[in-house]
C-alpha cells in the first residue's frame, strides 16, 4: 500500500477532490512545477486542430485491403510492427472521418490503461483507429508537432493527463479533461531541436517496419514461396470431414492435421529445407523456465517483459530481482520468442515472435515465450525470424497448438517445421536487412527518449532558475 501526506492547499486548489489519483500520480507537483515557469504558457486546446475520438458505434470488419482499411486498436498504437492489423469497412470510416488519423498527431489511450502515447509516424497515416484513443491534432503553425508530443508524454505530461481521469471499473478520460492542460512554451530552438528527434524516431520506425517487410519476402521468392495474408488462409474454407494416417501417437488433436497446413509443410518438404530442432540442436527450443516474481526497484531488478509488452515500440514492465530469480530469465542475443500461450484470438498475439538483440537483451522474459536459438552456424536467429514472422509460419503455428482454453505450442511439431535454405549470398542479404531494422528500432527509441528527456531538462532547468 502507498501512502502520502499532502498539505491542506492541495485539497482546496483541487476543489476538494478526496480520490487519491491526482494527489499520488504526481500531477499537483508537476502543476507547481509549471507555475514557477517565467516562460509562456498555453493551454492545449489553444496549441491544436482538434483533441476528439471516433465515438462509439459498432465496427464493421473485413477481410481485404480491398474493402477496408487498417486498425489500430489502443494496444496496436504501441506496437512496433503493424504487419498483421485487422480491416475495417471503407464505407464505415467515410461515414465518420474521426476513425482516421495522421503523421504527426499525438495519441492517448483514453480508456483502460489510460495515458499510454504513441506518434502517429508516417506509416499511420490514413489508418484508422479506435475510439479508446483520443487524437490531439496539433496546430503545426502554433506548436511543433513533436514537441508537442514529447512534451504530453513526459513526467510533466503523462501525469496531468491522467489526472483527469474518471469511473470506478473501467476508466476513462475524455476530450474536454485534458483541453486546459498547460503547455510550457520553450523558445523555437529547444522545441525545434525536440520536434526534429521525435520525427527522426518516426522515420526510424518505419525504416524497421519496410527492412522486416522485405527480409521476409526476399526469403520467400528466393524459396520459390509466397506468403499468404490472412484472407488467404480463410478463403480456403473450413477443414470438415478429412481424414489422416497418423505419424505418431503424440496428438489426436483434429486441428493439428488440417489440410492447409499440411499442404504448406508439403511445399517446403520439396525444397532444400533443414527442420527446425536439427537446426536449434545445440541451441534451444523450448519454453523458459517458471519463476516466482519478486519485485524489486529499477537499479536492483530488471525489467519483465510479457507476451503483449513484447512487442511494444518502447518496453514496459514490472520491475523483479534478478538475484531471486533462476538463470534462463535472460535470452541471447539473436534469440527468437515466440508468444506460446494464449487463446486463438484472431488477433492475438499468440503464436507471434518477436526477435531479441541491441538494447532488448537487457531484460527479462517470462516463461510464456517460447525460445527458439540456432546451434546451426549456418542459420542465424536473423534469418530464422524474418521466416517465423511470415504469415504463413503464424498460421501453421496456430495449427500445432495443443490444450483447452488456454493453447499452447506442440513442440514436438514446430521441431519438425522445414526450414528453408537458400543461397548464402541471399541468407546474408535478409540477415542485414533484419539487424538493420532492429538498429534502426533502438535508434528510434534512442531518439524518442532524447527528445522526452530534454523537455524535463528545460522545464526543470527553467523551474530552479525562477525559484
Amino acid at each position: 500500500m502507498k501512502t502520502k501526506a499532502i498539505p491542506s492547499q492541495w485539497l482546496i486548489k483541487n476543489g476538494h477532490r478526496m480520490d487519491c489519483n491526482p494527489y499520488m500520480g504526481g500531477a499537483v507537483e508537476a502543476r507547481a512545477i509549471l507555475e514557477k515557469l517565467a516562460c509562456q504558457k498555453q493551454q492545449l486546446h489553444e496549441l491544436t486542430i482538434g483533441i476528439y475520438h471516433a465515438g462509439r458505434e459498432g465496427r464493421k470488419w473485413v477481410e481485404t485491403e480491398e474493402f477496408g482499411v487498417p486498425f489500430l486498436g489502443s494496444t496496436d498504437i504501441l506496437k512496433s510492427d503493424l504487419s498483421h492489423l485487422p480491416f475495417i469497412s471503407k464505407q464505415q470510416v467515410a461515414n465518420n472521418p474521426a476513425f482516421t488519423i495522421h503523421k504527426g498527431w499525438t495519441l492517448i489511450t483514453r480508456s483502460g490503461t489510460i495515458g499510454r502515447m504513441a506518434y502517429a509516424r508516417p506509416d499511420m497515416d490514413g489508418m484508422a483507429c479506435s475510439e479508446h484513443v483520443m487524437r490531439v491534432v496539433p496546430d503545426t503553425n502554433e506548436i511543433p508537432s513533436g514537441y508537442l508530443y514529447a512534451y504530453l508524454n513526459s513526467k510533466f505530461g503523462v501525469p496531468i493527463v491522467v489526472s483527469g481521469t474518471y469511473g470506478s471499473i473501467i476508466q476513462s478520460i475524455e476530450p474536454q479533461h485534458i483541453a486546459a492542460l498547460p503547455v510550457p512554451r520553450l523558445g523555437d530552438t529547444i522545441e525545434g531541436a525536440i520536434h526534429r528527434l521525435v520525427e527522426e524516431a518516426a522515420e526510424l520506425r518505419v525504416e524497421y517496419q519496410t527492412k522486416l517487410n522485405e527480409a521476409t519476402s526476399t526469403l520467400f521468392e528466393a524459396a520459390g514461396l509466397k506468403d499468404i495474408e490472412a484472407e488467404d488462409w480463410h478463403a480456403q474454407g473450413a477443414d470438415l470431414g478429412y481424414s489422416v494416417k497418423l505419424p505418431s501417437p503424440r496428438s489426436l488433436r483434429a486441428l493439428n492435421f488440417n489440410s492447409r497446413y499440411l499442404g504448406f509443410v508439403e511445399k517446403l518438404k520439396r525444397i532444400k529445407h533443414k527442420k527446425l530442432s536439427d537446426i536449434c540442436s545445440g541451441g534451444q527450443l523450448s519454453s523458459g523456465v517458471r519463476f516466482k516474481r519478486i519485485d524489486a526497484s529499477p537499479e536492483f531488478g530488471g525489467m519483465l517483459i510479457g507476451q503483449k509488452q513484447g512487442f511494444f515500440a518502447n518496453p514496459q514492465g514490472r520491475w523483479i530481482s534478478v538475484e531471486h530469480s533462476p538463470d534462463g530469465i535472460f535470452v541471447g542475443d539473436e534469440t527468437v520468442l515466440i508468444a506460446s500461450q494464449g487463446t486463438l484470438g484472431e488477433h492475438e498475439v499468440f503464436c507471434r515472435p518477436i526477435f531479441i538483440t541491441g538494447e532488448w537483451l537487457n531484460y527479462v522474459y517470462s516463461q510464456h515465450f517460447l525460445r527458439v536459438v540456432s546451434g546451426d552456424p549456418d542459420i542465424s536467429g536473423a534469418y530464422l525470424f524474418a521466416f517465423i514472422r511470415s504469415e504463413m509460419v503464424f498460421r501453421c503455428l496456430r495449427s500445432m497448438s495443443i490444450g483447452s482454453k488456454q493453447q499452447d505450442i506442440h513442440t514436438g511439431m514446430l521441431g519438425d517445421l522445414p526450414i528453408p535454405i537458400i543461397s548464402d549470398h541471399l541468407i546474408s542479404k535478409i540477415e542485414e536487412l533484419v539487424r538493420d531494422a532492429f538498429v534502426a528500432k533502438d535508434s528510434a527509441n534512442e531518439s524518442e527518449s532524447k527528445a522526452i528527456g530534454l523537455v524535463e531538462q528545460a522545464i526543470e532547468q527553467a523551474a530552479q532558475v525562477k525559484h
